[in-house]
């Protein structure tokens, strides 16, 4: 089908560690964000000898919009919230609640994750932060941040695809980004895969194990 260069998120994976080859053998790091990237991040964890662990980031839904995101929210609480969202309607009660809301359930990923074992820590090491794609780069902005903030040697942004504006978002906030299509128009991540499968909170203990 034309316009979709993944034919699903393995293939994408293989793809980016093709272009991620450099980070082999370098004691990396790689960080997925939950839940979709989480197999992608076990294919490439492993192309590259990598350990692999999940940064616990959510998205903040726009009122009446929750798909639309407003910014995100890191596991410590910190959010990052984007310019337009007062334009979307999201004035600081709003934010607070839906923050509340998303740390319930950044917790809740947490326990189920970290059952087989503790988080890795990410100093002094090269980190690989995985996403499915950005549409907006509010999630990613707080990924990289996060991660940021535990003194990694270099932090690497990957994704197979981006908007152009969300990938100049990220720029900033990593050492390296890597992104396999920037499409002239973006009409949502999914809309670049033939099959974009829902990931389960099982598909991500599995590629965690």
């Amino acid at each position: 089908m034309r316009g979709l260069p993944f034919f699903d998120r393995i293939e994408a994976a293989r793809r980016l560690a093709e272009r991620l080859a450099v980070y082999r053998d370098a004691d990396a790091l790689v960080l997925a964000i939950p839940r979709g990237a989480a197999p992608m991040g076990r294919v490439i964890a492993d192309a590259l000898h990598a350990d692999l662990d999940v940064v616990l980031v959510r998205k903040l839904g726009a009122p009446g919009n929750p798909e639309l995101a407003i910014g995100a929210v890191d596991e410590s609480g910190t959010m990052h919230v984007a310019e337009y969202a007062s334009l979307a309607g999201a004035d600081g009660n709003y934010l607070e609640c839906e923050r509340g809301r998303q740390l319930q359930r950044i917790r809740e990923q947490r326990r189920r994750y970290s059952r087989e074992r503790a988080p890795i820590d990410p100093a002094g090491r090269v980190v690989i932060v995985v996403d499915d794609g950005l549409a907006t780069g509010e999630t990613m902005v707080a990924a990289l941040a996060a991660v940021r903030r535990q003194a990694p040697a270099r932090l690497v942004c990957a994704v197979p695809v981006a908007s152009a504006d969300a990938l100049a978002r990220v720029r900033s906030f990593a050492d390296d980004v890597v992104c396999l299509h920037v499409p002239q128009h973006f009409d949502g991540v999914g809309a670049f895969y033939l099959r974009f499968d829902q990931v389960e909170d099982e598909d991500v203990v599995a590629a965690l194990r």
